[in-house]
């Protein structure tokens, strides 16, 4: 695998934004072939669909409330909350109230970078 990496400052304001689904919208804050974290943006009644991935992902919620499930067990989350998710479990959220969720992902999520 090629060496990746970000920047190390990170600016909203002077970042990219990317369409990630209907509703959702994400910013790719630092990363490199072992580590990336992304903001992730959703309007209310977002739908991050039912997916799983070979990462372990770890997630803090900044604001809004969203139905989380990891597996079989479903949670109502929100500003202050988390999860994480080992590799290969199906996961997916819907967004209750307008929010913004930190995702962090081991290793790189090879498939967002090919995005950017």
């Amino acid at each position: 695998m090629k060496k990746v990496q970000s920047k190390p400052f990170f600016i909203a304001d002077q970042e990219k934004i990317y369409t990630a689904g209907e509703g959702i919208t994400r910013q790719f804050i630092g990363y490199d072939n072992s580590i990336m974290m992304v903001k992730v943006m959703f309007e209310k009644g977002a739908i991050g669909y039912k997916h799983q991935h070979m990462h372990a992902q770890t997630t803090y919620v900044v604001s809004g409330k969203f139905e989380m499930t990891i597996g079989d067990e479903t949670k109502i989350l929100q500003a202050g909350d988390g999860f994480y998710t080992e590799p290969d479990i199906l996961h997916g959220c819907v967004c209750l109230e307008e929010g913004i969720l930190i995702d962090v992902f081991s290793p790189i999520r090879e498939d967002f970078y090919e995005t950017l």
